[in-house]
């Protein structure tokens, strides 16, 4: 189980949870991304990032809102293929 980044963080993107992760798992381009991301196969799963999240935006994949639960496919797809998952970021979240 990792944990997943989900929208209140799209447009946010505070970092804090960058710098907490003690190995290195939680990525995003900038000036491309409008949400970060963490990787499913490099998580250990500490939960470091969560509570220090300003926007609640991270859950543990087993407790990700019903309303967040694409999120759980993004973050992973961001990995594989990060065009296709800013898209769908852009799909369920239209920039303003």
């Amino acid at each position: 189980m990792a944990y997943v980044i989900t929208e209140p963080c799209i447009d946010v993107m505070d970092k804090s949870c960058v710098e907490v992760c003690p190995v290195d798992c939680i990525h995003y381009e900038e000036g491309k991304d409008r949400k970060l991301y963490i990787d499913p196969d490099e998580c250990i799963d500490c939960g470091a990032c969560e509570p220090v999240c300003p926007v609640t935006a991270i859950f543990a994949e087993d407790d990700v809102p019903d309303q967040y639960k694409d999120y759980i496919e993004i973050d992973a797809l961001w990995y594989k293929d990060a065009d296709a998952a800013r898209a769908r970021v852009n799909e369920l979240k239209p920039p303003a």
